[in-house]
């Protein structure tokens, strides 16, 4: 007889290798034509609901692994809700107006941005951006993304932009909205004001100078030949200086060196004498810096006075303690020139070149005009001293270019009108982690108004009229409704084909003069205003969301972007914040720890990944690593988690291919009628499946990670499922024993299924086909497995805790015996056990110990025998290994003398002969 023929062997059509890029498109593919998103949503159908609102990714090239890291953590948290029971949609959405497409366009070559209207450039804008969408909404669905991929929000939308001017007339309406003259950050490069969000600091490197400032006028508290020092590292400012700063409570010294007299601040005399080059100096008097307003010096190369003011913000932490001051490009400068009154001088234009209002220097690039400004000072001998300063400047975020300050007319946000209500707001947000409150609380705190206008074509137009005859701006809830609800009949576009008679209200005059001409204003809103809105675009408008949301998860550089204008719109109109929650996350590193570039040759691109390993893969990846900081990835890395794969499907595949024969409605086996070893199985199970939603709920995902394969590799494979191969295979189909291991397999393997589903969802659905007894069409519409706390056992676990670390000092045995060729496999082997007293005690306890250690004998001594020379040695425990007495079954391949004693079956066992005969 084929002997073999009668195990219980591992039966299953569920494939051994994932065949992951090949199998996952088609599975997707499945998913579409049986459109699962409507299917799971239709099942959560009137449950509570959890909102994770989806910031809209710029759709401006391929989605890159920074892109992929963030879909994939909103896809397994909005998975998990789902099966926790939560009705919990998925809306993505796209950013899709602002400066770079502009670029894009304008440097294609396939248009003359030159020979055609703003409506014809900006429908280019439009085409250029929705293709970009399209191609990465096809990349985001590759990852096994579900959302509502036909529905998603665009911000050039109709429908979203007419939200977008609503809420702007909200904060009109508010009072938060004003126009002013003011410095705002001004980017050259792109020819536009920025807001802080679009600002980053890089290393630069500038002039530093000393200049003097010849006394004009001391006010009887200054020798008239003395001069006020300066130090600046940005000498193309000084033809705009209007005055200097000083601190009404320093302390000022008049220096005297080679025949001339200086004043700076006393406390920092030694600091500038140095850098200056002074050595032999004296301190003629000091005089406190309140006593010095109103004192004027000459400018040090136009014919203008300079007044010297008081300022708080005058520091001692570098330079001389008196400020040069010019209004028209500094925020402290512009406050307290308004304060002195002494006006406004900004006389560099749009692209950064100087206007004839810089005598000399009309034409030339900011930058550039350093040098002449650097000559004629040396000239005059008004240069004290001059060298470079390598230090952190502001640069825009999307040309990489250097940015000024400048002061233009611009449209602004008051910040300071509701910031207390958003600092208590912030007080009230779930942030993870938790550092996440400072930093916002920090930003907020301290910002500035926002600058919203912009001075480019490519967005939404800020909705406000002037009057032609008095100039007066006309904004108020007629006219704000009125282009409103023609941008959500023609999108935004009406805003630059439309005359101001058809975008404006009929009969509508100007309330100061009662003209009835006017004109648009031809700026358009900062694209954070865009993004910004989503919530009163999105959240409050589609039904099947609400408003606020449940969370937000972007990345840490949100926190001054989305985060923040999110924030200020949702407070300015609803006196609230849009989101309960905050969850980001890092930035993704290669494998050594280094910033990801194309010339550095190390990024890593998810499409390639997906192609190649399956997005099961990188989305493992993503549930491996402590995103809450930045994380690595490499080929390598990539090549750890492959095998991490390899085990957990190989755990399943074995799970499910020793169900044959077992129904889990008709033999089931109670846990109070199992083994003790099934009994603590079942235990184990529900301890992870414990630890895992709980890491689940607090966004630990690497925890879920290491539980799941720890319970995979250790404590199924390593353990369990290692003893009970026995009685799987060999053991009659119908045997009880056998049966109450299968029911201990098959709740592992829905549990399993179910906890791996929001990480593993190719993987997942392709393993619940095959579960028997499975009623849904997909494990995305089953809930989470329940935790069956009544089966903990505390006594139980303590005992087998125990007898695990003593297990593990046999299976070292067993191996040094296999290495030194005593034994082959542990199936040859025989042990004799030498316990200490507490290791007997814990081992008497337990039977067929011989099956535990998967040996064919176990001998169990007393405690007062010596362990034979040449044993193991372990701290409670000696351990003999020899050759166990006996033939090998042919059928379960134990060594026992009881082969052959069963004549009909010479070559079996005695519990094997028994079970083949009542198989014939």
């Amino acid at each position: 007889m084929d002997y073999g023929k009668t195990l219980q062997l591992l039966k299953t059509d569920f494939p051994m290798r994932g065949n992951l890029p090949q199998a996952e498109p088609k599975m997707q593919a499945h998913w579409a034509e049986n459109d699962i998103y409507a299917k799971v949503q239709e099942s959560r159908k009137g449950r509570e609901k959890f909102i994770l609102h989806d910031g809209p990714p710029y759709a401006n090239g391929d989605i890159h692994i920074g892109h992929a890291l963030n879909k994939i953590l909103k896809d397994i948290i909005v998975r998990f809700k789902t099966m926790q029971g939560y009705d919990a949609p998925y809306v993505p959405g796209w950013d899709t107006h602002g400066l770079p497409i502009e670029q894009a366009i304008a440097n294609s070559g396939k248009v003359d941005r030159k020979k055609m209207s703003v409506a014809e450039f900006r429908k280019y804008c439009e085409e250029y951006a929705l293709q970009w969408v399209e191609r990465q909404k096809e990349q985001f669905k590759r990852l096994g993304i579900r959302g509502d991929w036909d529905h998603p929000y665009i911000t050039l939308q109709p429908e979203y932009e007419a939200e977008q001017i609503r809420l702007f007339g909200e904060m009109v309406k508010k009072g938060y909205i004003y126009k002013g003259l003011k410095p705002v950050y001004w980017s050259p490069s792109s020819e536009s004001a920025l807001a802080e969000a679009e600002i980053e600091y890089k290393e630069k490197t500038s002039p530093s100078i000393y200049v003097a400032f010849d006394v004009a006028d001391g006010k009887g508290k200054l020798p008239q030949d003395a001069a006020f020092v300066i130090w600046t590292t940005t000498p193309w400012t000084l033809p705009a200086n209007l005055g200097i700063s000083v601190h009404p409570d320093f302390t000022y010294a008049v220096v005297e060196m080679s025949g001339k007299k200086y004043v700076l601040a006393e406390g920092l005399l030694e600091s500038a004498a140095k850098a200056i080059g002074w050595t032999d100096y004296s301190i003629v008097s000091t005089v406190k810096g309140s006593e010095l307003e109103n004192v004027t010096c000459k400018h040090p190369f136009y014919d203008r006075e300079s007044l010297v003011m008081l300022g708080e913000h005058v520091t001692l932490e570098a330079g001389t303690g008196c400020v040069h001051t010019a209004p028209g490009h500094g925020e402290d400068d512009f406050i307290v020139g308004q304060k002195y009154k002494i006006g406004v001088l900004c006389p560099v234009d749009d692209q950064g070149h100087f206007t004839a209002e810089a005598p000399g220097l009309e034409g030339v690039f900011y930058e550039k005009g350093n040098k002449t400004i650097l000559e004629w000072l040396e000239n005059s001998g008004h240069l004290l001293h001059a060298s470079s300063i390598n230090h952190q400047y502001a640069h825009d975020w999307r040309t990489k270019k250097p940015v000024i300050y400048r002061a233009t007319e611009q449209w602004f946000a008051s910040i300071d009108k509701f910031r207390d209500e958003m600092l208590e707001e912030i007080k009230k947000i779930k942030w993870t982690p938790n550092w996440g409150e400072i930093r916002l609380h920090n930003m907020i705190a301290d910002r500035g108004d926002w600058c919203i206008s912009r001075q480019r074509v490519w967005g939404v137009p800020i909705p406000i009229f002037y009057c032609r005859s008095c100039n007066h701006p006309i904004v108020n809830d007629q006219t704000i409704e009125h282009v409103a609800k023609l941008f959500e009949k023609e999108g935004s576009n009406a805003w630059f084909t439309l005359s101001e008679k058809e975008l404006l209200p009929e009969g509508l005059s100007c309330p100061e003069c009662g003209h009835g001409e006017f004109r648009k204003e031809t700026d358009i809103m900062d694209v954070w205003f865009d993004s910004g809105s989503s919530h009163a675009g999105v959240l409050a408008k589609r039904p099947e969301l609400q408003w606020p949301a449940d969370l937000y998860l972007e990345g840490s550089d949100q926190y001054r972007g989305w985060y923040n204008s999110s924030l200020i719109t949702g407070v300015a109109v609803k006196g609230q914040s849009p989101y309960k929650g905050i969850l980001s996350h890092g930035f993704t590193l290669d494998g050594e720890g280094r910033k990801m570039s194309k010339s550095l040759g190390n990024t890593v691109d998810p499409s390639q990944v997906c192609n190649k390993l399956g997005a099961d893969i990188l989305r493992l990846w993503v549930s491996s690593v402590d995103y809450q900081s930045d994380v690595r990835i490499s080929d390598n890395i990539l090549s750890q988690i492959t095998e991490v794969y390899r085990k957990i499907r190989n755990t399943l595949r074995f799970l499910l291919g020793n169900l044959s024969h077992f129904d889990p409605v008709k033999d089931r086996v109670d846990f109070a009628q199992m083994s003790e070893l099934d009994q603590y199985a079942v235990i184990r199970l529900n301890r992870m499946t414990e630890k895992v939603i709980k890491a689940y709920d607090a966004y630990e995902f690497h925890v879920v990670y290491q539980a799941v394969h720890h319970f995979c590799a250790v404590e199924m494979s390593s353990f369990y499922l290692d003893i009970i191969k026995d009685r799987l295979y060999a053991d009659a189909a119908d045997d009880s024993a056998r049966k109450a291991s299968q029911t201990v397999l098959y709740d592992a393997l829905l549990a399993i299924t179910k906890l791996i589903a929001p990480i593993l969802p190719h993987t997942a659905d392709e393993v619940w086909k095959y579960i028997p007894g499975v009623e849904l069409d997909s494990v995305q519409i089953s809930e989470l497995p329940e935790i069956r706390t009544y089966v903990y056992n505390q006594e139980l676990e303590q005992k087998w805790d125990g007898f695990l670390n003593i297990r593990d000092e046999v299976l070292k045995a067993l191996e040094e015996a296999r290495q030194n060729k005593t034994i082959g496999n542990s199936l040859s082997a025989a042990v004799d056990l030498y316990p200490s007293e507490a290791a007997f005690e814990l081992l008497s306890g337990f039977d067929k110990l011989d099956t535990l250690f998967i040996v064919s004998a176990a001998t169990l001594h007393n405690p007062s025998e010596k362990a034979p020379e040449g044993s193991y040695e372990a701290q409670d425990l000696a351990v003999q290994v020899s050759v166990a007495e006996g033939e090998k079954c042919e059928r379960c391949w134990i060594v026992t003398p009881e082969v052959g004693q069963n004549k009909e079956h010479p070559t079996l066992c005695a519990r094997c002969a028994e079970v083949v005969s009542r198989l014939e």
